[in-house]
């Protein structure tokens, strides 16, 4: 046997480690149904640099790892996208067809390259109902999940996994869903980041055409302020005091469709 020989089973085994490595020290990202469709919510800093990103009409994209190698996939999903949409039809666009074309792609990386994608991605599709809805998770090998309800990946992602499962339920209105990813997202004991270091995006069903709508500024602290977590304690009977009515969120609203 020729010096410096390693197995191909050893080869696959070192770069199934070395990639879930790169990706668990990332921050998570939860992606959940919500009675009006799908909830991206991810801790983000910066600006520039999106983890949450729209791919088509009804179809976003949720990543956790190396920003330059999703963003890479991102891209290629969209150019498949638009192409398809053209020559065929937009509802010809599925999140299936997305995740079997990132299944490929991901899957000759890691058998072919030298160094795999470190890299975890999620391709959502809001349907016109729950049962509808599509949410679809690929690891750094191509193998992809069909998962029912919520994910979380990334990070500590069994640890976030457990809290999310903890607060979930099917139906769950936006602001008590955004409250249930944040819980799953915050250490225990921990404080819950600010709205300026949050990146949360929906695909609506109630939305005509295009569905993804990013929540960022004055609308996210506002469906921030109305997350159960943030409530103020009920009035007591004899101050005689009544809560006022909530209102609906409001602000910019950044569609994302340059992130």
């Amino acid at each position: 046997m020729p010096f410096g020989y390693v197995s191909p089973e050893q080869q696959m085994r070192d770069k199934a480690d070395y990639a879930r490595k790169g990706i668990a020290r990332g921050r998570s990202v939860v992606v959940l149904q919500y009675e009006d469709g799908i909830l991206f919510v991810a801790p983000n800093p910066s600006r520039a640099l999106h983890k949450i990103s729209e791919i088509y009409d009804k179809i976003g994209f949720a990543a956790v790892g190396r920003y330059n190698e999703f963003e890479a996939l991102r891209l290629g999903g969209i150019r498949y996208a638009d192409i398809n949409g053209y020559t065929y039809a937009r509802d010809d666009v599925t999140a299936r067809g997305l995740a079997n074309l990132y299944a490929q792609n991901l899957g000759q990386i890691f058998t072919e390259s030298l160094k795999p994608f470190e890299v975890e991605i999620v391709v959502a599709e809001v349907g016109d109902t729950a049962d509808e809805d599509h949410i679809y998770r690929l690891t750094f090998d191509g193998s992809v999940f069909d998962e029912a309800g919520l994910v979380a990946m990334g990070g500590q992602a069994d640890a976030v996994a457990g809290r999310l499962k903890e607060r979930y339920r099917d139906g769950l209105p936006l602001a008590e869903a955004l409250d249930a990813a944040l819980f799953a997202l915050t250490e225990p004991g921990g404080e819950r980041p600010p709205a300026g270091q949050l990146e949360v995006a929906v695909l609506d069903r109630n939305r005509p055409h295009r569905k993804f709508l990013r929540l960022n500024g004055p609308r996210l602290e506002r469906l921030l302020a109305e997350t159960p977590s943030a409530a103020p304690a009920p009035e007591t009977p004899e101050t005689g005091a009544s809560q006022e009515a909530r209102t609906a969120p409001e602000g910019d609203i950044d569609t994302g469709s340059g992130g």
